[in-house]
């Protein structure tokens, strides 16, 4: 008698489910217009910062035959008091922006999510200290306390990014620590720590990331928080230094020629209110994406 044979059982690849939940997120997603939007903007000022310095020349040009004329074919965005091409000085402000924006924030949630995370996790007098310094810290607002710093600092670029970066840890560190008390409540949570898995195991298995979601929102919605915080210190003279390109610097540079030249104030002003929508915008849409209570 002939020996039955079974057909091959499928094999599941271990992150299937993974793949399946990603697509069905970006499902979600782009059936929602505004969030598509922002993430047009999104994509339109990070292939501006990266390539409009490579095809829109040197920023730094002069031509004082040239100084104050309206945009036109040779200048698209017009110059300015001294002759350069607006448009090479918003793309390379472009990429000062973002980098202070997203360095400043990236760093911000690199030195935030581990303490918000021990904070929330072990409690006890570690969380009573590290709340107490973040109620006094945000006492001062966002922009009050980020020109405190660059003022320490000094006037740099990289002075920027820490001013930034240390004016966003308070609200880091707290959504951290929220997330970390909510998810150590839950039934997994309370049967890893049952079956004796360790505290590092816990954290990085099931507590952070099952607060990525969150965590990531608050990025998108830190960057151009961050992008205004630079513009306003390199206005005020405490964030990037001329000759290097920047929108705040190009607005402060602005001030006196509006009358004249209003073109040299209008295209940063717009640069900047269109980054800012296209990072909100973004962020909202993930917000409602990832929140499992939202439709489908």
């Amino acid at each position: 008698m002939a020996e039955k044979t079974h057909p091959p059982e499928p094999i599941v690849r271990w992150n299937s489910g993974r793949a399946d939940r990603r697509r069905r997120l970006w499902r979600r997603f782009r059936r929602r217009p505004m969030p598509m939007i922002g993430l047009t903007l999104v994509v339109a000022f990070l292939v501006l910062a990266v390539f409009g310095p490579l095809v829109s020349g040197d920023p730094s040009a002069q031509d004082y035959l040239a100084t104050l004329m309206p945009p036109s074919i040779d200048h698209p965005l017009g110059t300015d008091d001294l002759g350069r091409d607006a448009f090479a000085r918003v793309a390379s402000g472009a990429r000062t922006s973002l980098q202070a924006g997203v360095l400043s924030t990236l760093l911000a949630m690199a030195v935030g999510i581990p303490i918000g995370l021990a904070a929330g996790f072990y409690r006890r007098w570690l969380d009573s200290i590290v709340m107490r310094l973040v109620d006094v810290t945000l006492a001062f607002p966002f922009l009050v306390f980020a020109v405190g710093l660059a003022a320490i600092l000094g006037p740099s670029l990289r002075g920027v990014v820490l001013a930034l970066s240390f004016a966003q840890l308070p609200a880091v560190i707290r959504i951290t620590r929220g997330e970390v008390l909510a998810i150590r409540e839950m039934d997994y949570v309370s049967a890893a720590i049952a079956d004796g898995a360790t505290d590092g195991h816990i954290l990085f298995r099931y507590i952070l990331p099952n607060s990525a979601g969150p965590l990531i929102v608050q990025a998108t919605v830190a960057i151009p928080t961050a992008i205004i915080g630079e513009a306003t210190l390199s206005f005020l003279g405490l964030g990037v230094q001329p000759p290097t390109p920047s929108w705040g610097v190009m607005l402060s540079d602005a001030q006196q020629y509006l009358d004249q030249a209003p073109w040299l104030a209008i295209w940063p002003g717009l640069l900047i209110a269109l980054a800012t929508l296209g990072f909100n915008l973004l962020g909202d849409g993930l917000r409602d994406v990832l929140d499992p209570r939202s439709g489908p």
